[in-house]
């Protein structure tokens, strides 16, 4: 049976200063900027600040008529992903398969790791207790047979949160969800989905697969009639058969700051990795898309690399260059985008070995030892029955 984790790292920019600055613990931290930058927004406020209702993408200015008193830091993103890379690491150490979907957060396999760490929701424990003692943060964790399931439910016990739903109870838990809780399904869609009277996933359950094409679209309600039965789904079916993906944002106004311009450029390279997971495709090819305020002028770019970016860092780490070549230093910023061109799909995973299933289970089980082997060294040595016994 597969299983997978959705980890994410709780309030990530506030919590890294608080592990900084032991001062700031227990204290309302607003990372973005800092009190008088009237054109800067909240990128993580710590739950100490969401209590007076601060929260990311709100204006600065509106933070602190609600949180006067609170610590207002522009950030470091050289820190914050510094302390990434130490919580991934931990991740690593726990599965042979992770997934890194942004600075914060990332998909872990554990598919295949019972004999190692003990049953999926134990792992889970296990996995929280090594981030917290190796790097002083906590993440909230979902647990569940999909990605796109454990995505969902990894927000809904923070912070430092563990929430799982169990193998076979995946319909009925999304059936018993508002509609608000469909990853994927944006502003617009929840506009459309309200207008209809559609207000829990139950609603959608009852539709069959060619009433919610006549509504959505043959594409997207496809994806709503996995979506609410909790099934491994994408809601980015309707790019299959494109050569390319993109994402992009339009500011209220113009960015001037490097840190949230590159904290812009972390979302926008979550998003578009988020799609490229869930797509059958790779790409080789990035593009940058810039419109400064002044005049709307619009600007862009492309290179194409020897190799397609295996983990978000290293998207990251493209995008950034890239934009940082094309970008005239001291204009403002009003839109700003990325994209994946060239898709091209990925290498089919061989078929037909009688053996198939249990073969992938050695290779898990092999990349987890060498592992945990590499840091701490002859930590755990196999039997010759460890496959084969009872």
């Amino acid at each position: 049976m597969a299983f997978f984790i959705h980890a994410d790292i709780d309030a990530f920019f506030a919590s890294v200063e608080q592990l900084d600055h032991p001062e700031y613990r227990g204290k309302p931290v607003i990372v973005g900027g800092l009190p008088g930058d009237r054109r800067s927004v909240v990128s993580t406020a710590s739950y100490e600040a969401r209590v007076y209702g601060v929260h990311s993408a709100m204006p600065i200015v509106q933070a602190v008529k609600l949180c006067p008193h609170g610590i207002y830091l522009r950030g470091s993103m050289a820190r914050y992903r510094e302390k990434s890379g130490e919580v991934m690491a931990v991740f690593a150490a726990f599965s042979p398969e992770v997934q890194q979907l942004s600075v914060d957060e990332a998909f872990l396999d554990i598919t295949g790791t019972e004999k190692l760490f003990g049953p999926p929701r134990e792992l889970a424990y296990k996995l929280k207790a090594a981030v917290r003692e190796k790097t002083g943060l906590t993440v909230s964790a979902g647990l569940a047979s999909n990605k796109y399931l454990a995505k969902i439910i990894s927000g809904m016990s923070k912070p430092d949160g563990l929430f799982m739903v169990e193998a076979g109870g995946e319909e009925a838990f999304m059936c018993s969800q508002p509609v608000t809780k469909i990853w994927g399904a944006g502003a617009k869609t929840q506009e459309e989905l309200k207008k209809h009277g559609f207000k829990s996933c139950a609603d959608l359950h009852r539709l069959s697969p060619a009433m919610l094409a006549s509504i959505f679209g043959n594409s997207f309600g496809e994806f709503l009639y996995r979506a609410v039965r909790g099934q491994a789904a994408s809601a980015f079916d309707g790019e299959r058969g494109t050569k390319s993906m993109s994402a992009e944002r339009t500011f209220p106004y113009d960015l001037f700051d490097e840190f949230e311009i590159e904290t812009q450029l972390f979302n926008i390279c979550s998003e578009l990795m988020f799609r490229l997971l869930h797509s059958p495709y790779q790409s080789r090819t990035i593009t940058i898309k810039i419109r400064y305020g002044e005049d709307f002028s619009t600007v862009g770019a492309r290179e194409t690399f020897q190799t397609a970016p295996a983990a978000f860092n290293e998207l990251y780490d493209r995008l950034l260059a890239l934009f940082r070549r094309k970008y005239e230093t001291g204009r403002g910023v009003r839109l700003l985008g990325a994209g994946l061109s060239g898709l091209e799909e990925r290498e089919a995973l061989r078929q037909g070995d009688l053996f198939g299933e249990e073969s992938e289970k050695e290779r898990r089980l092999e990349k987890s030892i060498l592992a945990i082997n590499d840091k701490f060294p002859n930590a755990v040595q196999r039997g010759r029955n460890w496959l084969g016994e009872k």
